[in-house]
């Protein structure tokens, strides 16, 4: 049901997805994350084309975090900071963070490879059913991913959408 993967560029660290539908507790939710209760990243999966985005963004953000040069607060904010393509975080909440009305929410936890994952801890908290992570992709708003990342026509056809939304995460440090 959850995703689990090592970062390749940190061996000793590891990225857990897991993904929720029907979820009628959201607010909470949210709050408890706020208040360091939860952990993790708290991220609206409409906006996710992949799990593998959301990989890129934790990747970024572990790498950020060894080097000193964070733009946020704390490694699972700047996990939805690098989810975005501009430099503005209240931005990057807004369109990637979970909100109180969501009806889904994808979980992202950074966590030691031998660390005892808690993720009866969080299955505990959300009022919602577990689907398999990779399913995100059946939440996807392809409309308002196009629409933000400004995705072109001609863009489209030479490569995928998940192509173009990586590249734009990867590069706007640079631009």
């Amino acid at each position: 049901m959850h995703l689990t993967h090592g970062l390749e560029l940190f061996p000793d660290q590891s990225v857990t997805q897991m993904l929720f539908k029907e979820v009628k507790n959201a607010a909470e939710l949210r709050q408890c994350a706020v208040e360091g209760k939860i952990k993790g990243a708290l991220i609206n999966p409409t906006m996710l084309v992949n799990p593998f985005q959301v990989l890129v963004a934790a990747n970024k953000a572990v790498n950020s975090q060894t080097i000193g040069k964070m733009k946020t607060r704390s490694l699972y904010s700047e996990i939805i900071f690098n989810l975005s393509p501009t430099n503005n975080i209240s931005e990057a909440f807004k369109r990637f963070g979970s909100s109180d009305g969501d009806g889904s929410v994808l979980v992202v936890l950074v966590h030691d490879k031998d660390e005892p994952q808690l993720l009866s801890d969080i299955r505990a908290r959300v009022s919602g059913r577990q689907v398999p992570a990779e399913e995100v992709s059946s939440l996807t708003d392809h409309a308002k991913i196009k629409k933000l990342y400004k995705i072109t026509p001609q863009e489209e056809k030479c490569g995928t959408l998940l192509d173009s939304v990586v590249c734009r995460m990867a590069t706007k440090d640079v631009m």
